[in-house]
């Protein structure tokens, strides 16, 4: 009975794939405008800023992104384990959004929109001043930080969970406030709002932020979400307590692998600006 109960949720898992038409549809329109924005960029002779690299990172945010909501991921993390739903969650607030700004950064930016409906959109008054006053770097950090804070709050959390529109409103916000803060970090138009101390600063208030939620995951001594907590069947044998804590891990250690590596291609990048004889400097034979 235990292994054919088994067997019957693997084979339930391995068969959740949904494909929302929101999902494809948000995909299928993101690749067609960074598309239309590389062809037209290349046209004009400027592939140094339009490279296969850059069209490699940009599907592969895409696909990162959708495959956190169409693929099994989803399904777990709603019915089985906390840890996965927050797998979902920096997959595609986080990583996702990083690949993409980072894949945009430069003229590309000013391309992604087709120029006649940015020539109508400039000409909204209020939407230019909601997007200034979105664009400030502290009301970024702000956001995002109240976002996160507020989704996670457990009955919050188990509300989104019930509730299916509700939810899909919860993974637009991460989305939003992950491009905010990511347009900050990377400066795709080159704004130069932050300075490399702010960026940096920026960063690491990030982290810090992220760590808080990490830290009461981790470090709580009962189980915060009753949908996790009242289940009778445990995934990979995981107790509610330790698949909290692992949820905690998670969001730990891909803020430190989106967020370290940032930082660590900042600093270099400033070094080889500030000392460029040294860096091109071979060593003695």
């Amino acid at each position: 009975m235990i292994l054919a109960h088994a067997g019957h949720e693997a084979a339930s898992i391995a068969s959740a794939w949904e494909a929302s038409p929101a999902v494809l549809a948000g995909a299928g329109l993101s690749l067609a405008l960074f598309g239309q924005a590389f062809v037209r960029l290349r046209r004009r002779g400027r592939k140094d800023h339009a490279g296969w690299d850059r069209a490699a990172l940009f599907v592969s945010a895409v696909a990162i992104g959708t495959l956190a909501l169409v693929s099994p991921i989803d399904y777990v993390g709603e019915e089985y384990l906390l840890s996965v739903h927050m797998l979902q969650h920096v997959l595609i607030g986080d990583l996702a959004v990083a690949l993409a700004v980072v894949a945009i950064r430069g003229p590309l930016t000013f391309f992604l929109v087709p120029a006649p409906i940015l020539a109508r959109l400039a000409r909204v008054g209020a939407l230019r001043s909601v997007l200034r006053a979105l664009l400030n770097p502290w009301l970024a950090f702000g956001l995002w930080a109240l976002t996160i804070g507020i989704w996670h709050i457990p009955a919050a959390y188990d509300y989104a969970l019930d509730h299916q529109v509700v939810h899909d409103l919860e993974h637009l916000s991460f989305v939003i406030v992950g491009v905010l803060v990511w347009t900050q970090l990377v400066d795709p138009a080159r704004r130069r709002e932050l300075r490399l101390p702010g960026r940096l600063g920026l960063a690491i208030a990030l982290f810090a932020a992220g760590q808080i939620l990490s830290d009461v995951l981790i470090f709580a001594m009962r189980p915060l979400y009753p949908s996790y907590a009242e289940q009778t069947d445990r995934l990979l044998g995981l107790s509610p307590l330790e698949d909290q804590r692992l949820a905690g891990l998670v969001m730990m250690g891909e803020q430190l692998l989106t967020l370290g590596t940032f930082v660590a291609i900042l600093l270099v990048s400033q070094h080889r600006k500030l000392f460029p004889a040294a860096d091109g400097r071979r060593a003695p034979a």
